[in-house]
């Protein structure tokens, strides 16, 4: 078996596995918590909790304009925006979704699509850049944030190494690329990359919160 093989074979299916149970996992820990018992009174004009969740989620898209937050907040939106047009635009991982799930449409042209992986890298590293040279993000900053950086970026470099075949043979690059996909669903539920899922809970749990009591959110 060639490392190509395992990548495309059982390596994906532990992979997969491992991400898919992970996630599972860490969503019903936390759903199945004991809930606090609310104690305060609703205010009158309250909305509803399913409204002022979805208020809150959508308010805090958007934090206040400083220039610090601005920049986290814009670069963030480049490189989520990025991943997700070079994951679910790219037509040979459209192929690989439907070898998975049967589901396909319409792949971006290839060229736009490496300029999007060049731009969402770039993104990436201006993170990094930030995190460091910033004294509260790199006083803040554990193994759990360089790696989740890390597992992120490198399917990005070795996709963009592999569509230029800038390493021979290619069918190592192209290993090395599936690899580093599956580093990142294994490690995904276990890290902060699994915000990706729980943002959808916090945010609009903060909104239902701030709600209940009054606070214009």
């Amino acid at each position: 078996m060639t490392l190509l093989d395992f990548a495309r074979g059982i390596g994906m299916e532990i992979a997969l596995s491992i991400f898919a149970l992970g996630v599972l996992w860490r969503l019903f820990s936390l759903l199945l918590l004991p809930w606090s018992k609310e104690r305060s009174v609703k205010r009158a004009d309250a909305p509803s909790s399913l409204v002022a969740g979805t208020q809150g989620f959508f308010r805090h898209m958007w934090p206040a304009q400083t220039s610090a937050s601005m920049f986290v907040t814009i670069n963030g939106y480049v490189f989520h925006i990025g991943l997700a047009i070079v994951v679910f635009g790219f037509a040979q991982h459209i192929l690989f979704i439907k070898g998975l799930f049967g589901l396909t449409w319409p792949g971006i042209p290839s060229t736009f699509i490496n300029i999007v992986a060049v731009i969402t890298l770039a993104s990436l590293v201006a993170a990094l850049v930030r995190r460091i040279s910033n004294p509260v993000t790199r006083l803040l900053s554990g193994f759990n944030d360089y790696f989740s950086w890390t597992v992120t970026a490198l399917p990005v470099l070795t996709g963009l190494l592999a569509v230029g075949h800038y390493i021979e043979p290619y069918e190592t690059i192209l290993a090395l690329h599936i690899l580093s996909v599956e580093l990142l669903l294994i490690w995904f539920p276990f890290g902060k990359l699994m915000h990706a899922f729980l943002v959808f809970l916090t945010r609009s749990e903060t909104g239902i919160f701030y709600s209940r009591r009054g606070v214009d959110i």
